[in-house]
């Protein structure tokens, strides 16, 4: 499996401040771009190029299960559940990023958290599975009061 590094749009702390994101109710997704997204200007999908909707993938990408946000000792984390990504009915790719958005998001519309850099372009053949892994433990995100 190909190791990856996460990192946040600067707008997202922005966005944060502005109640833009519901962890509890909102849809998140990832969508996939061999392009690098530039995290000083990207502030919505829009200006994220994706891959072709080919193999299964669909423009918008794929919705994320099981984000959850809980606080303990003061210590608010940010959890998702791993997503596979499954091509079929032909290839997907090639993709270098997966991109992490609120899909509910209405201002900016599709609101950029952040992205997943495998490092080099990957191309799923029809039927190969990769597994976005997020951290369960450290979560995607922890903010300390």
């Amino acid at each position: 499996m190909p190791t990856s590094t996460f990192t946040f749009f600067d707008d997202f702390a922005e966005q944060l401040g502005k109640g833009v994101h519901n962890f509890a109710s909102h849809t998140f997704k990832i969508a996939l771009t061999n392009s690098a997204p530039n995290v000083s200007s990207n502030t919505q999908l829009s200006d994220i190029t994706q891959i072709s909707a080919t193999g299964g993938y669909t423009a918008g990408g794929y919705a994320l299960d099981g984000v959850n946000w809980a606080e303990s000792g003061g210590v608010g984390k940010l959890t998702v559940t791993d997503e596979v990504i499954t091509a079929s009915g032909g290839n997907v790719g090639p993709f270098r990023y997966g991109v992490i958005y609120n899909d509910s998001a209405t201002s900016p519309a599709d609101a950029l958290i952040g992205y997943v850099d495998y490092g080099s372009s990957l191309t799923l053949a029809d039927t190969e599975s990769l597994t976005v892994d997020f951290d369960a433990s450290t979560g995607l995100l922890t903010v300390t009061v």
